[in-house]
């Protein structure tokens, strides 16, 4: 699966927002343009086609791109606010067979201070839809200081609704969110929440997928004896810290990242050269090369003998330190070696 970032426009303005979107489409690729992303990631192989913004149903031209997709034999899967899922938009998301996820972060009164009055209320109604037309793919719910005791609440949303899964995102404090320091969990609540979701996971594992996007859940679940932990980790956790070129994200003006929230790298362009080129030039540049020996890591990160399987947010630990090496500020966890000193 690869994701492109369709678009930066959005019609909301949330204050977690990861780049900070803004209401009017800038410096995206063309319809045309679109068409040639499908055909590459086809090529390459990939099953899914992802869309993300932004809000990518604001493109005028986003069900050709799909519809061209879904000729292709591929499936297209879409994450959205909630606010355009009606009318003529959901009959198109339906008949295009278009897994949608919708965004919510935590209870009505909780979720509306980050994303704004009477969006819980718009997500609960897209969801309802989505789950009728037999589309909905998941909830995402990003963590903040105001939240963290909500996670049950979202979880009891998706199965409600028959989403497939519900993800969990840490806070992640760049974009718009870099300006609000302030809401970022503490590492004694991430600690807390983590563990709360690992009980989640347990308790609806024959009824919803429940998944994280935190690297230190990793360390969490082998430490709580996640049930064959190897193929969890290799194959179902999305978790991973995929910035040594493990990862190729595509933003709306064609640009290629490593990090799917790391604004600050860029590995080219697909104007200038192919995704397939890019990809396998990712693979053996310096930059990256480096980011995938954890032996590399700094502080606590560096000794820490979950090391292997987390290494940390290198995208929180640059934000805040400066340095894209140094320990995950948000992470409580001590390491043995530093325990025993």
């Amino acid at each position: 699966m690869m994701t492109w970032r369709c678009t930066r426009a959005c019609n909301y303005n949330c204050v977690n927002c990861s780049f900070g979107s803004n209401p009017y489409p800038i410096n995206e690729i063309d319809t045309k343009g679109g068409m040639r992303i499908v055909d590459e990631l086809h090529a390459m192989g990939a099953k899914w086609f992802g869309l993300s913004g932004g809000e990518p149903l604001v493109r005028k031209d986003i069900f050709e791109i799909i519809a061209h997709a879904k000729d292709l034999g591929m499936n297209v899967s879409l994450i959205s606010n909630g606010y355009y899922v009606k009318g003529d938009i959901l009959d198109q998301l339906i008949k295009n067979e278009v897994m949608t996820a919708i965004s919510v972060d935590g209870t009505e009164a909780t979720n509306d201070i980050t994303r704004g009055k009477g969006s819980y209320a718009t997500a609960l109604k897209a969801m309802e839809k989505l789950s009728d037309g037999g589309i909905f793919d998941c909830i995402v719910s990003t963590l903040n200081k105001n939240n963290c005791s909500e996670v049950d609440h979202v979880a009891k949303l998706g199965y409600k609704y028959n989403a497939t899964r519900v993800v969990y995102h840490n806070y992640i404090p760049v974009g718009r969110a870099q300006h609000h320091l302030e809401l970022a969990p503490t590492p004694q609540q991430y600690e807390v929440v983590m563990n709360r979701i690992y009980d989640l996971m347990m308790e609806y594992k024959d009824k919803m997928s429940i998944n994280v996007y935190c690297p230190f859940f990793a360390r969490i679940a082998k430490q709580r004896g996640m049930p064959d932990f190897d193929y969890w980790f290799n194959n179902v956790f999305l978790g991973q810290c995929f910035i040594g070129g493990r990862y190729m994200g595509l933003l709306e003006n064609g640009d290629i990242r490593p990090c799917g929230f790391n604004e600050g790298y860029r590995m080219g362009n697909i104007k200038d050269k192919s995704m397939t080129a890019l990809w396998n030039e990712m693979q053996t540049s310096e930059f990256t090369t480096k980011l995938r020996d954890r032996s590399n890591l700094k502080g606590k990160c560096g000794v820490c003998e979950y090391r292997e399987i987390c290494g940390g947010c290198r995208t929180r630990a640059e934000t805040y330190t400066g340095d894209l090496f140094a320990s995950d500020p948000a992470c409580a966890y001590v390491p043995k070696l530093l325990r025993e000193k």
